[in-house]
């Protein structure tokens, strides 16, 4: 069991990894204007979050058997179509959610610098109309 979620959680890193590179790559091309860098972060951070909130509700219903999980571990298992399925699906359905989790708080973080430094702009008053 312990070998199935490592490799769970090595998979989803991975993609989150790709999705994380893509965020940071943005907030830097828009590191002129840090407000809409924070901002762009947050909302592709969020959108990172929506996604793993989704394949972690789909995990229990989507084929086991089309993911990288399997491919690694679930050829290995000695169990029944269903009862993999109902383990695999299951692992999938928490590591994804633990980790739409952590996006959340990762998104949180950004919209709220977004707002700290759209706040620091106005005192400045430097402020551009939204």
């Amino acid at each position: 069991m312990d070998r199935i979620l490592a490799v769970a959680d090595q998979t989803i890193r991975r993609a989150c990894a790709f999705a994380g590179l893509g965020v940071g790559f943005t907030m830097l091309a828009l590191s002129f204007d840090m407000v809409l860098a924070f901002r762009a972060g947050a909302v592709l951070t969020t959108a990172v979050f929506a996604m793993l909130l989704w394949l972690g509700h789909r995990a229990l219903r989507a084929d086991v058997r089309r993911t990288e999980l399997w491919s690694v571990v679930g050829r290995g298992l000695r169990l029944s179509r269903e009862r993999t399925q109902a383990l695999l699906g299951g692992v999938l359905r928490e590591r994804y959610l633990w980790h739409a989790d952590r996006a959340a708080m990762l998104a949180i973080g950004f919209w709220a610098m977004a707002g700290m430094t759209w706040l620091l702009r106005l005192m400045r008053g430097t402020a551009v109309s939204v």
